[in-house]
């Protein structure tokens, strides 16, 4: 399928200085979008006005607000593998940065997505997020985040209805990308589904045009499939 004319869209790229944002920023840009990229510091959980301020400088009319912020592991930190591994604090940084950063990201970007078609809010989530999909166990605090940041675009989606009919809000999972987030867990990957930034985003970036106001709520692979709860 053909990406969509977007020459007069305005995109809002959360996390674009990760290698997936920006991946979709760059995208967005080549299809003739305006484009904004906002990372750490310019917003930043521990001072909600960041959002607000972020957003009063984007204005209305938005077309796409993607939320592409996340965190798995970092240089003290790996994903649990034994309940035993949990801490309180790693649990409440892989909240604060997946699941609220999108709701942030939501509370203060949706009221500015345009009403006069389609619009869409994304949040990239992944599969291990999934409670259906789950029979390995382990990487208790991502999975957690991740499987919360989908309820809270389920939940998004029921009110965007009733605010903004045309909107479309989604869950999207990325596949596997080669990116410093998946570089300590790429061994098992299959050949072929190890992918590039800019093949994600374009993948990405295919599945958010095919989508309708039906599909809001929805939880989307890289390919288009629905992805179980």
């Amino acid at each position: 399928m053909e990406m969509a004319d977007t020459s007069r869209d305005r995109v809002v790229v959360i996390g674009a200085s990760g290698g997936i944002g920006q991946a979709l920023a760059d995208a967005a840009e080549a299809r003739g979008a305006k484009v904004v990229r906002l990372s750490r510091p310019t917003i930043d959980t521990a001072d909600e006005a960041t959002f607000a301020e972020a957003a009063d400088a984007a204005g209305d009319g938005l077309s796409h607000v993607i939320v592409a912020a996340g965190l798995l592991h970092d240089a003290t930190h790996q994903p649990e593998r034994d309940w035993r591994q949990l801490s309180a604090d790693w649990m409440l940084e892989s909240f604060r940065v997946n699941t609220v950063i999108p709701a942030l990201a939501a509370k203060h970007f949706l009221p500015r997505l345009r009403r006069e078609d389609r619009s869409v809010f994304a949040a990239l989530t992944a599969r291990v997020g999934s409670i259906g999909d789950n029979r390995l166990g382990g990487w208790h605090s991502y999975r957690a985040s991740k499987a919360a940041t989908n309820q809270l675009v389920r939940t998004l989606a029921v009110e965007l209805k009733r605010k903004n009919p045309q909107a479309v809000a989604v869950a999207l999972h990325p596949g596997t990308v080669d990116t410093s987030m998946s570089k300590p867990f790429q061994r098992n990957v299959p050949s072929g589904k190890l992918f590039t930034p800019a093949v994600s985003a374009g993948h990405l970036w295919r599945v958010m045009d095919s989508l309708t106001p039906d599909d809001s709520g929805g939880f989307r692979a890289w390919d288009g499939q629905i992805i179980p709860w």
